[in-house]
């Protein structure tokens, strides 16, 4: 990897794929991670690779619903972590909000770990470990979560969710933001605010929206989030990809 040049046209591409694969050996991403990244940046290929208007737009929002929650939490995973801790955890600051790893495959030697990278990167707190609640109508292990984190949370932000708790958070009464490629899935159909992008531009995206939107009025804010429509957008979204695939040929 290191004698591709950063001319290469998949230099960036590359490179990511490379973050995964060594979160593999670090034992920060499951094996199942790598399927869910490629399967993510095929979508990625489809949109360009860059920030269309309809996801500036959701982070937009999403920072918004940030702004105005009273418990608001970044959720992670391995994936995350390896591509975006750095940047989860600036966006934590600027909010603020909590952040909280929470894994499908969890053991806890995993947990540990990515608790462990996150303080690396910077983190101070880190929730996850206790697993001491559980979200309702979950039987696997993602349904376990901190009491003081997702438990209690009024907002959550999802990089690479699943749509199963997506829904699930939803049915707690939960605001859920989720970060999805796939604008068809089960997770971006679910989420109240969902941005097709990738988890590497969108979560700076949201911290750049944070910072613009940091001292308007609440009310206003509020009102960005409640006329938000989530489904409208998801639509508008598939014309463009559809819009964009038939100019290729």
């Amino acid at each position: 990897m290191k004698k591709i040049p950063k001319s290469h046209p998949r230099y960036e591409s590359l490179m990511t794929r490379e973050k995964i694969s060594e979160g593999l050996r670090k034992g920060l991403v499951h094996e199942t991670g790598l399927i869910a990244h490629g399967r993510g940046e095929a979508f990625d290929y489809i949109i360009g690779e860059k920030t269309v208007a309809f996801a500036d737009e959701a982070c937009k929002v999403a920072a918004a619903a940030l702004l105005c929650a009273k418990n608001p939490v970044i959720s992670v995973n391995g994936n995350v972590v390896t591509l975006a801790g750095v940047e989860c955890i600036s966006l934590s600051r600027r909010a603020p909000a909590k952040v909280e790893v929470n894994l499908f495959h969890r053991t806890e030697s995993r947990i540990k770990k990515l608790v462990k990278e996150l303080k690396k990167q910077g983190a101070k707190e880190v929730y996850g470990l206790s697993g001491d609640a559980c979200i309702s109508g979950l039987d696997h292990d993602r349904g376990l979560c901190d009491k003081r984190g997702i438990f209690s949370a009024d907002v959550v932000l999802v990089p690479l969710e699943d749509g199963d708790r997506c829904q699930a958070l939803r049915n707690m009464g939960k605001t859920v933001i989720a970060v999805d490629l796939n604008p068809i899935s089960r997770t971006a159909k679910t989420a109240n605010i969902t941005i097709v992008d990738n988890v590497i531009r969108a979560i700076p995206n949201v911290e750049k929206w944070v910072k613009l939107l940091k001292n308007e009025d609440k009310n206003k804010l509020e009102k960005l989030v409640f006329s938000w429509d989530n489904r409208k957008m998801l639509k508008d979204m598939m014309f463009f990809v559809s819009k964009r695939l038939n100019s290729l040929f």
